[in-house]
């Protein structure tokens, strides 16, 4: 993603009068709201669901951007329209979760860590082709008597910080394996191959500020 774009993308998720739409719940969360209401959850009564959301008359007024969920991003409306696309006609920009929620952390009683950072990387090139132009990541800190610990906070941002070098390291080597085929292409007299940008943007859950991620 060009950094015209993303600047592009952001300002328009903090669009005055308008904002974000959480349509992300998982499984099992949107399962206790149908239960609560004698509505079985299936993917189907989960797809009408977001349809009504999504074409929902005169919401793109109020919304600047939708979360999805990653089978939600998959889903289309009942007339056949994939629902990234819905979204983009009526001006919306579509989101997508790309944690798999918190789990218990180990030694840490009463206390979790967000997973999700394997195969982050290939999701996000999917999610792009798919549609979406932003993420969510949630960490979630639970504030009690003696926590967070020290350690809770500092696993929640190694993880963090660990896959932003990498991809800060693999971003590096592609710069000087493509630095190196330039140079050779031109003692040799051939066309060097091009260059492939990012790709996508990263809003993160606390401050819905995006970052751009790269593509590799």
């Amino acid at each position: 993603m060009a950094a015209h774009d993303l600047h592009e993308t952001a300002a328009a998720i903090v669009a005055e009068g308008k904002g974000i739409l959480a349509a992300d719940e998982s499984d099992g969360t949107i399962k206790k709201r149908f239960d609560s209401i004698g509505v079985e959850s299936t993917e189907e009564t989960r797809r009408a669901y977001r349809d009504l959301l999504f074409t929902t008359e005169g919401a793109e007024e109020y919304i600047s951007g939708v979360i999805l969920f990653d089978e939600t991003i998959r889903q289309s409306s009942a007339d056949g329209t994939p629902f990234p696309k819905l979204l983009e006609s009526k001006g919306v920009i579509p989101g997508i979760k790309v944690d798999k929620g918190a789990k218990p952390l180990a030694l840490a009683e009463d206390e979790t860590v967000t997973e999700g950072l394997d195969g982050l990387r290939a999701r996000l090139d999917e999610y792009r082709e798919l549609g979406a132009r932003f993420t969510k990541w949630r960490a979630v800190i639970t504030i009690g008597k003696s926590i967070p610990s020290e350690y809770c906070i500092w696993r929640e941002c190694c993880s963090s910080r660990t896959w932003s070098c990498r991809d800060t390291s693999a971003r590096s080597r592609r710069r000087t394996r493509r630095s190196r085929q330039r140079r050779s292409a031109a003692s040799s007299g051939t066309s060097p191959p091009p260059c492939r940008g990012s790709s996508f943007s990263q809003a993160d859950s606390r401050t819905r500020t995006p970052r751009q991620t790269s593509t590799p």
